[in-house]
């Protein structure tokens, strides 16, 4: 009787802990609007709010479009997520905006809805269709290994925002 208790105790206590480590698994914390993308970084809620804050602050706009279930988005947060000079000027110099849903304003989609894809907008409400990536095909997207660039181009919007404004 003794070593049937022992099994009994014992796949309880197993199961107990298998029950407690998938809910570890499923368990996700709470939803921010950086999504990953850096929790340090002022995001805002909403397109509107992006072009409302951008005028106010005189800063330019970054609206990055991504998916969650997409694996080029997925790796591209990543990289973004720990490049500290992107996530620097981010913070400090640009309004920032993430979207997993496209916006009315068909200028931020001048060569088609793919993601993941970021543009810049200045404060004179100017989608700066000149500050692209690398590849033709798709002018606004980005690869991990491309933040160096990318992180150009943020100097370039912030550059273009003392000279042309």
């Amino acid at each position: 009787m003794t070593t049937m208790y022992r099994w009994s105790l014992f796949a309880l206590l197993f199961v107990t802990c298998m029950d407690v480590s998938l809910q570890k698994k499923t368990r996700k914390g709470p939803q921010t609007l950086s999504r990953g993308w850096g929790d340090y970084i002022a995001w805002v809620k909403t397109y509107e709010e992006a072009l409302m804050t951008m005028k106010e602050s005189k800063k330019p706009l970054m609206v990055i479009h991504h998916m969650e279930d997409c694996p080029h988005s997925q790796a591209l947060k990543k990289a973004f997520a720990v490049d500290k000079t992107v996530q620097k000027m981010a913070q400090k110099d640009f309004v920032m905006l993430n979207l997993m849903h496209e916006t009315t304003d068909t200028n931020l989609a001048a060569d088609g809805n793919y993601v993941p894809r970021i543009i810049f907008v200045d404060p004179s409400m100017t989608v700066r269709l000149d500050l692209v990536g690398k590849y033709s095909n798709r002018l606004y997207t980005y690869k991990p290994s491309d933040i160096p660039y990318l992180a150009k181009n943020m100097k370039k919007a912030k550059l273009l925002l003392h000279t042309e404004l």
